[in-house]
């Protein structure tokens, strides 16, 4: 049963703290935080403000970033502008009152531009880089989405919502209340809002006055830039010569978009108006586009197949003089990211994943070498140049994003954003660890094992086997403000998190392992972990369980089938429980015909036939651990009704199982007391049948 007890007294702190820190609106810094308790509680991890996008004043003197701290008791954040020099110095908020400011930016006489809803819609603003002189630059009819300035500071880009199809009530004049909507293709839904709009990219001539509207250079398609459901304005950038707009587009509609990630670099001619594809030919993503710093070359993020959304990233550069494209990472078993040019214009820097961390790297064009910079068990998340230095975001398993000066001659870095210093001068986090396992097929893969605060080696503890989704997506050294494993850690567990088939950062080769074969080796390396980490002392094998989210959702499904009786609690959030349905149901088709091979009803495909006899709603017999079911009603990736299946099959076997249902959340959890009530259960859970 739940124990109150547990809350009430991070919930008086947590009052205290909304009083007295960053989340106060006209407070000018963060104040101190008193902490009642070394251990982790949810509702200090809410406390933490959070690190959002940040930019470096042209001279690299400067960073201005957004901080959003979270209100539990509004449920909701709020994000305030801090400037500091790039040595981390002179910290100062520049912004106040009840609107939050965010997507900073600087233009070349040294003002800030951000945007904010203080006047209604989201539109765009400047002001001195002391917060003073503020005003307003755009009026858009329904607010802007994301903007970016022309290199000559004289034309504006912005993105903006528009509608291009006809509802009900434009059909049927007479019938404005029916909430019916009419589909007559696919992709009508995308990942958590129903395809009403398409964001379209706007252009006008950037002078004092208020810009009401821009030229639509997209008029009348019904495709977006950027691309759904993650794309920003890193995939819309200016020519140096301000002459020419590049923007992501998948130019495709209905069935073919949805089974396609055949995604091009188009380039639009203001003077002309007319658009041409500079990646005509190129299959898969290409997304993210770095002009370098004289113009003539762009560098983009490249995937070679279409429909393969977990393709090698690759680095492409394209001369935009004579049109030469060159893959500057093969020979490179990595992918790349975030790409950022340096002021020389040959040296390139990006952000790659090798061994689970995330760590930044350059490529020297004139040789095509590639460098590896930083070490350390840490994972970048962003880089920018500063002058002869980056500034970089740096997370880890033990703390949250902050912001770091990078030496690029040796690697090294220095904090220079200390935004919960405070809260982490109190805490004791678990130690991580890593350790290489030899799976079944004798291959050496790298586990985490995040210990308890406090560990004592002399102590038995239950432990839980961590399962990743994606499904290809690292476990690197991420920070999770719903999958933590220091929270998972300080309710008194050891995490056991490996890096099993079908994850980057060890080359391409396990990557692509798991397509294909969701019930094969890479289920293998989940229990080979659990099974080696239970064999140690502290390590109480009798009380074991697994916890995963989307892919690693679907992996508890299926481990509840075939764990042999090792595990005795189990929890699944948005997982896929029965891949009939699931491949009618999701939105994206390209994934489901990549990795589960196409649809169950091709016969002839032994890819299909295997991935289908897996589906974990076929060993639903053999289900004997509790399982506590956690799903969003906006996810349109994998239904609630995959959780809902799974959750009536467990009761009606008569397995102890739990629904914990949240009908206004996505993919995750990101409303701040849905977030602290989905720790709450987790723990509870656990707690009940683990200790």
């Amino acid at each position: 049963m739940l124990n109150m007890k547990r809350f009430l007294i991070p919930i008086a702190l947590l009052l205290l703290v909304l009083q007295g820190c960053g989340s106060k609106k006209d407070s000018p810094l963060r104040e101190t935080i008193k902490l009642n308790s070394d251990v982790m509680t949810p509702e200090v991890l809410w406390t933490m403000g959070r690190i959002g996008e940040f930019a470096v004043s042209p001279d690299g003197s400067q960073v201005v970033y957004s901080v959003t701290d979270y209100t539990i008791d509004e449920n909701k954040g709020f994000s305030r502008l801090y400037v500091m020099n790039a040595n981390g110095d002179d910290l100062r908020c520049i912004t106040k009152g009840s609107y939050s400011q965010y997507s900073p930016a600087w233009t070349s006489k040294g003002r800030i531009t951000y945007m904010s809803a203080e006047s209604g819609d989201i539109q765009l603003w400047e002001m001195d880089s002391d917060g003073m002189n503020k005003r307003q630059i755009t009026v858009v009819e329904g607010g802007i989405t994301g903007y970016l300035f022309s290199p000559d500071e004289k034309q504006l880009v912005y993105t903006a919502e528009v509608k291009l199809k006809d509802n009900v009530a434009d059909v049927y004049p007479d019938l404005p209340l029916s909430s019916g909507r009419i589909n007559n293709d696919l992709m009508y839904r995308h990942w958590d809002q129903w395809v009403d709009t398409y964001s379209h990219i706007f252009v006008t001539d950037f002078k004092r006055g208020i810009i009401s509207k821009g030229k639509d250079i997209m008029e009348g398609e019904k495709w977006e830039s950027p691309v759904r459901p993650f794309g920003g304005m890193e995939q819309i950038a200016w020519t140096i010569d301000s002459e020419n707009i590049l923007y992501c587009c998948r130019k495709k509609v209905g069935k073919d978009y949805a089974t396609s990630t055949n995604t091009d670099i188009y380039k639009y001619n203001l003077a002309t108006d007319n658009t041409i594809n500079i990646t005509e030919g190129m299959m898969g993503y290409d997304l993210n586009i770095s002009v370098s710093p004289r113009g003539n070359k762009i560098a983009w993020e490249s995937m070679e197949r279409d429909g393969y959304e977990a393709d090698k990233q690759r680095l492409f550069v394209m001369n935009l003089t004579t049109e030469e494209k060159t893959d500057y990472s093969i020979g490179f078993d990595q992918n790349v990211t975030s790409l950022t040019w340096a002021e020389d214009g040959n040296t390139i820097y990006f952000i790659s994943d090798k061994n689970a961390t995330d760590q930044v790297y350059s490529l020297q064009l004139n040789t095509g070498s590639i460098k590896k910079i930083t070490e350390g068990k840490h994972d970048f998340v962003s880089i920018a140049v500063a002058g002869d230095k980056l500034i970089g975001g740096i997370q880890s398993m033990s703390h949250p994003t902050e912001l770091f000066s990078v030496n690029v001659n040796d690697g090294s870095f220095k904090q220079i954003t200390h935004v919960n210093d405070n809260i982490f001068n109190q805490l004791t986090v678990g130690n991580v660890e890593e350790r290489w396992i030899k799976t079944t097929d004798d291959k050496m893969m790298l586990t985490w094992v995040i210990y308890p605060p406090h560990f004592d080696k002399n102590k038995k503890y239950p432990t839980l086997l961590y399962c990743e989704g994606g499904p290809q997506s690292t476990v690197s050294q991420f920070w999770s403000y719903r999958w933590n494993f220091q929270m998972m850690a300080a309710n008194g567990y050891i995490i056991v998190a490996p890096n099993r088939r079908g994850l980057p950062g060890f080359g391409q080769e396990w990557n692509e392992a798991i397509s294909g074969d969701y019930g094969g080796q890479c289920m293998s390396d989940y229990l080979t972990a659990i099974d080696v980490m239970a064999n140690e002392p502290f390590v109480n094998k009798e009380k074991l369980g697994a916890v995963g989210a989307s892919f690693g959702g679907f992996s508890v499904y299926w481990l509840a089938g075939h764990h042999d009786g090792r595990f005795k609690a189990l929890i699944a959030h948005d997982g896929m429980f029965n891949l009939d349905a699931q491949y009618l149901e999701t939105e994206e088709m390209w994934f489901v015909n990549w990795d589960l091979g196409g649809p169950f009803w091709d016969k002839e495909n032994p890819v299909v036939q295997w991935s289908y006899a897996n589906s974990p709603h076929l060993f639903v017999d053999k289900w004997t651990a509790p399982i506590l079911v956690i799903h969003g009603g906006l996810d349109y990736r994998i239904c609630f009704t995959q959780g809902m299946q799974a959750y009536n099959a467990a009761v009606l076997r008569g397995i102890p199982a739990e629904f914990l249902y949240f009908p206004d959340e996505n993919h995750w959890v990101l409303q701040p007391q849905n977030g602290i009530l989905w720790q709450r259960r987790f723990a509870n859970w656990l707690d009940t049948y683990l200790k």
